[in-house]
C-alpha cells in the first residue's frame, strides 16, 4: 500500500491537464426520479406482514445517478432483491447526495436521516473523496469515524460498506488517469476493509466487476440501470444471512 501510495502522488502532476479536462468536459447527470423511499415487494406486504427496513446512505450512487427512478437506484434494487430472497416486504430509504464524501456524509446526511429503526444500513462512499484528491491516512481516520457514528445511530442494524469501484475501467476517465485513479481506488478499497474488518455487525462488499462499456450509463461514470440491479443482487446476497424475518 505505501508503494501505491507514492506512486500515485509521484504521477499525478502528469495527469494534471487530463484531470482539468474531465473536470471542464464531463456530463453533469441529475439523480434519479421518485420519492426517496418506499417498500418492496407491496404483493407480500398485507395487513401485518413481516417488514424488514434498510436505509442506503451515500454519494451518487445512492442518489440514483443512471437509475432514472429511485425505486431501480442503489436502495431500490437491494430492497427488490432482498425481498425475493426472504419472501418478505422490504421498506427502503435513501439519503444520498451527488459528490458526497465521507465527512459531508457524517456531517450533513447522517443528521438529516429520519429518526427509525433500520435492519440493515447500506454505505456507499469514497469515489468523490478519490477524485477530490484527499490523503488516504486522513481518509481512513475520517472514515472509521463516520462508521462509528453509524453504528451509535443505528445499534442494532448490520452495516454494509460497499467497496470501491473499479476506476479504472471507467469510460469517462481518459488513459493514462483512469489507471492513476484505478491505483488510489486500490489503496482505498484496502483501506475501507481494514475499517470494517475492526469493527463488529459490519460487512464489506468489494465491487469486483468487469467494467465493460455496456455496464455505465451515459455519461460513463454512473452505473446503467441493469448495472444497478446487479449491485442490488450482489448486496442482497450478503446481507440475506444477516436478516431475521420474525413471522
Amino acid at each position: 500500500m505505501p508503494v501505491r501510495r507514492a506512486l500515485f502522488w509521484l504521477l499525478l502532476p502528469l495527469m494534471i491537464p487530463q484531470a482539468l479536462r474531465v473536470r471542464r468536459t464531463a456530463p453533469r447527470f441529475a439523480g434519479a426520479s421518485g420519492e426517496d423511499a418506499g417498500v418492496c415487494d407491496v404483493a407480500v406486504c398485507d395487513g401485518d406482514a413481516p417488514r424488514l427496513r434498510i436505509l442506503a446512505i451515500g454519494d451518487s450512487i445512492v442518489a440514483g445517478v443512471g437509475a432514472g427512478t429511485m425505486d431501480g437506484a442503489l436502495a431500490g434494487a437491494t430492497a427488490k432483491a432482498l425481498s425475493r430472497r426472504l419472501v418478505t416486504c422490504v421498506a427502503w430509504r435513501a439519503s444520498g447526495r451527488i459528490g458526497a464524501g465521507v465527512v459531508s456524509l457524517h456531517s450533513q446526511l447522517l443528521p438529516q436521516v429520519p429518526d427509525e429503526a433500520y435492519d440493515a444500513v447500506v454505505v456507499s462512499v469514497g469515489v468523490n473523496d478519490i477524485t477530490g484528491l484527499h490523503r488516504s491516512g486522513r481518509w481512513a481516520e475520517s472514515l472509521g469515524e463516520c462508521l462509528d457514528a453509524l453504528r451509535q445511530r443505528f445499534p442494532d442494524a448490520t452495516i454494509l460498506l460497499a467497496g470501491m469501484p473499479p476506476l479504472e475501467g471507467f469510460p469517462l476517465l481518459p488513459v493514462p488517469l483512469r489507471w492513476l485513479f484505478g491505483l488510489r481506488g486500490k489503496t482505498f478499497d484496502a483501506l475501507a476493509r481494514r475499517e470494517v474488518a475492526c469493527r463488529g455487525n459490519m460487512l464489506f462488499v468489494p465491487l469486483d466487476f468487469d467494467p465493460s462499456p455496456e455496464k455505465f450509463a451515459a455519461d460513463g461514470f454512473h452505473p446503467s440501470r441493469a448495472s444497478y440491479a446487479e449491485f442490488g443482487e450482489a448486496l442482497a446476497d450478503a446481507l440475506t444471512p444477516h436478516m431475521t424475518v420474525v413471522r
